[in-house]
């Protein structure tokens, strides 16, 4: 019998939604006219698959908090998530540069603070003693 919380316990299955979810939702607005870009294509294929393995990541961490239920865990699933949002940024600037602007902060600036903001959650939760 399918139960949908199994799919966590079972991360080859896990992963290939993710990877399938993410293709699917980035595919029209963003992958597909962007096919015939050559070496472009390949830096928006970069962020697509750093986005992917983030959400990976970001579902197993969280559900090892929900399991736990330890800070460790918990800022570890903070970060990941963090640097989905990271990695989002970074595509929009990839596929659209020099569009946007947040104030006097280019998008690359933006994602690259989300980035260092995610490796500070991950050292937190590291060097934590629960």
């Amino acid at each position: 019998m399918f139960r949908p919380e199994r799919i966590v316990e079972r991360k080859s299955t896990l992963f290939s939604i993710v990877v399938t979810g993410v293709i699917a939702i980035l595919a029209l607005p963003i992958i597909i006219p962007h096919l015939l870009h050559g070496y472009h294509l390949v830096h928006i294929f970069l962020h697509v698959g750093g986005i992917t393995l983030a959400v990976f990541i970001s579902v197993l961490a969280g559900a090892a908090y929900y399991r736990l239920r330890t800070k460790r865990l918990l800022l570890s699933a903070a970060a990941f998530t963090n640097f989905i949002a990271a990695e989002v940024v970074l595509l929009f600037d990839a596929t659209w540069p020099n569009i946007y602007n947040l104030g006097g902060m280019s998008f690359p600036e933006v994602g690259h603070l989300l980035t260092f903001i995610t490796l500070g959650l991950l050292a937190l939760g590291v060097f934590r003693n629960d």
